[in-house]
């Protein structure tokens, strides 16, 4: 299979689990969608964060070896707000090693306080930063001041997931 063709092909749910199906957990097709995902043209990333986000949910091991660029690749001024979703949507599902938790604590913290944040990605990382909360306490404070100043602007979707993550935090 040419995964870029493949990937251009259609863009579908019904295109990407047939791609996530056909890599399945074999490490060699996963790279191969990696490095698309990681320096791929515009488009290809864009469609190809999809795939590895349902890659991660059915294999998380996958991932870890491709954590730390896939977090450097969210980041970059330029990237689709698919692969900062993506990311950030998977990263909710996975425990964070120690050595990323702070840098992915302060991503989310940055993406959550954003005003040109999509809510997605706002959520997600509401969700990420309660998880990490769950072995650093200290961090519960701030994440409950941030999203108390935005639940009265914030969507139903923000409100909800804020609602649902205050919860979490005053609960241990």
């Amino acid at each position: 299979m040419h995964l870029d063709s493949e990937i251009l092909k259609e863009h579908s749910k019904h295109n990407t689990v047939r791609i996530a199906r056909w890599i399945g957990n074999d490490k060699k097709r996963f790279k191969q969608l990696m490095d698309l995902f990681l320096k791929g043209e515009y488009r290809v990333t864009q469609r190809s964060a999809w795939i590895v986000s349902h890659c991660a949910d059915e294999h998380p091991a996958l991932i870890l070896p491709y954590l730390n660029k896939m977090i450097d690749r969210m980041m970059e001024p330029d990237v689709h707000t698919a692969v900062r979703r993506n990311v950030v949507r998977l990263l909710q599902n996975i425990e964070i090693p120690p050595s990323l938790a702070g840098k992915v604590a302060t991503i989310c913290f940055e993406l959550l306080a954003s005003q040109k944040e999509p809510v997605a990605v706002k959520c997600f990382s509401m969700t990420v930063l309660a998880n990490i909360a769950k072995q650093e306490p200290d961090l519960k404070n701030e994440i409950r001041l941030m999203i108390e100043q935005q639940m009265p602007w914030g969507t139903g979707g923000f409100q909800s997931r804020g609602k649902k993550i205050l919860r979490e935090l005053h609960h241990p």
